[in-house]
């Protein structure tokens, strides 16, 4: 009997399973990127953007990472997370999680007058995030 494509699919779906996790980089080593509401604005690992309200946000890691790989059929895209400070002007700096896809968890927060929402994440150990700043209502 012969095992070989069964051990060949098994090899190709094992990465799939796994996570991927990234240790917590300083957001005050990042770059200050300008984004105001209803925009839409791109972070590396570690930077930050100043709200119009003198908030900050910064993309503090990656949290893991277990979407499926490109080029690969997988039973569900899987998810990706990432962790986000959220620092007002005058009040305490508040911790989020953003999920790339429902299933996972939260894809949007609020933050003050504003949603905050995920709109895509690169691949890779640092992958920049995309994402959308609207004001609500």
């Amino acid at each position: 009997m012969n095992h070989i494509p069964t051990l060949l699919a098994m090899i190709l779906l094992l990465p799939t399973a796994c996570a991927t996790n990234a240790s917590t980089t300083n957001p005050a080593d990042g770059a200050d990127h300008p984004a105001t509401a209803d925009s839409n604005v791109t972070l590396g690992l570690g930077q930050t953007t100043v709200l119009n309200d003198g908030s900050r946000l910064s993309y503090t890691s990656l949290v893991n990472d277990s979407r499926c790989a490109p080029d690969v059929q997988c039973i569900w895209a899987g998810d990706a997370e990432i962790a986000m400070q959220w620092a007002p002007a005058h009040a305490n700096a508040q911790d989020l999680r953003l999920h790339t896809s429902p299933r996972g968890g939260p894809t949007s927060t609020r933050i003050g007058e504003r949603t905050l929402t995920l709109v895509s994440l690169e691949r890779g150990i640092e992958p920049k995030a995309s994402l959308t700043v609207t004001s609500t209502p």
